[in-house]
């Protein structure tokens, strides 16, 4: 057992991660009023922008923490499930693993190409009909058009858009028939992780059980590294090996899948 786990590489590495955001309106909403109040302020005279009875925001430092220290490890071809209520911090973990936010503090060492599925929609145009998306989101993650070109009918199936809509501009699709095209994009991308945040929610059910398929077959013979976020707890127990529990910004329990999912449960009460 020892031996084959040296024999697996770490795909993703997070250290001492944290994420700080500033709340409220920053500044007076042009440089000029900034400036002014800046000089003022270094004057030690009243804000003129500011109301009577009310505090300047400038030099204001209220802080949030989204995310707070941190860590865990991803193995290559290993499924790992995020839990956590609203507001825990899920999506921005995703966000900086996918580069679209950086880190306040810490490090996030990743190998291999990043597909990601955020937002139903992400790098679609809605005026490009469904064939035009296909090749601009697998241009945007990564795809040659030699690629698209080779796994275009797979995509097409896999998303089961009728041939009718596959020629229609994209801002006609329902939610569902969007993010069956999108995960369908991601599913056919050659990248070593790929990471998924709830939107399975928006298709239906024979759907989400076909694109868990997927990601497990994927994941099983491809050795494809998933980061799945969802409040299904079921759909994290049939898809995922181990979970962490995120809670204000904090991993609060990690483990199995089937321990995190048994933990959640316990914490919301149901």
């Amino acid at each position: 057992r020892c031996r084959v786990r040296k024999a697996m590489s770490t795909a993703v590495k997070v250290e001492h991660l944290s994420k700080e955001y500033r709340l409220g309106v920053i500044g007076n909403g042009s440089l000029w009023k900034d400036i002014q109040s800046w000089t003022a302020k270094l004057q030690g005279k009243p804000d003129p922008w500011t109301k009577i009875n009310e505090e300047s925001r400038i030099g204001k430092r209220e802080r949030f923490w989204a995310l707070k220290d941190i860590n865990f490890e991803v193995q290559q071809g290993e499924r790992l499930g995020i839990i956590g209520r609203n507001g825990a911090g899920k999506s921005t973990l995703l966000k900086i693993l996918s580069q679209i936010t950086a880190p306040t503090e810490g490090v996030v060492k990743m190998r291999g190409h990043v597909a990601s599925l955020l937002e139903v929609g992400t790098g679609f145009h809605p005026e490009f009909t469904g064939r035009e998306n296909i090749y601009l989101n697998g241009a945007i993650l990564g795809m040659s058009k030699a690629d698209i070109d080779r796994n275009f009918d797979d995509i097409v199936a896999f998303s089961e858009i009728e041939p009718e809509f596959i020629d229609t501009p994209v801002k006609r699709y329902s939610s569902g028939m969007y993010v069956r095209l999108a995960f369908a994009v991601a599913a056919h991308l050659n990248s070593e992780i790929l990471i998924a945040d709830e939107v399975l929610a928006v298709g239906d059910v024979k759907f989400q059980e076909k694109c868990l398929g997927k990601m497990k077959e994927v994941s099983e013979k491809q050795g494809r590294t998933i980061l799945f976020v969802s409040h299904n707890i079921g759909a994290v127990r049939q898809l995922c090996q181990i979970g962490i529990l995120l809670e204000h910004g904090a991993i609060v329990f990690s483990g199995s899948a089937d321990e995190v999912a048994t933990e959640y449960v316990k914490e919301i009460g149901c």
